[in-house]
């Protein structure tokens, strides 16, 4: 998914459960406007729409949008490529979403260790 220099260069992920697309624009350098459109390109991009059609995504699909902006933004895909790239490889998704979530709970145990120590 994103190469570990690509990581830092994107804030965290905090522990959430759901984001606004304002959120998530922050989260993954990309304007509000982007993520509605790949919304159309790219089925797995499926954000849950709540009261007055506002979107709420989940952290997959911050992880989904991540991933989009690599592939088109940093590795040189196309659209139609990139749509192709996620229909070919969902277990990729899946271990950089563990790894991500690896690397939240031990930035959430650091903190709490060195919140214990003082």
């Amino acid at each position: 998914m994103l190469e570990a220099a690509n990581n830092n260069e994107l804030p965290p992920i905090p522990g959430k459960r759901y984001f606004t697309i304002g959120e998530v624009s922050d989260l993954c350098a990309v304007k509000p406007h982007v993520l509605r459109y790949w919304e159309q390109e790219f089925p797995q991009l499926k954000p849950v729409k709540r009261r007055g059609n506002r979107r709420y995504y989940q952290r997959n699909d911050v992880m989904m949008v991540r991933h989009i902006r690599s592939l088109l933004y940093e590795q040189g895909y196309t659209i139609g490529g990139a749509r192709l790239q996620l229909a070919g490889t969902p277990q990729k998704l899946e271990v950089s979403h563990s790894r991500e979530l690896i690397r939240h709970m031990r930035t959430e145990l650091e903190t709490l260790l060195s919140t214990l120590r003082n």
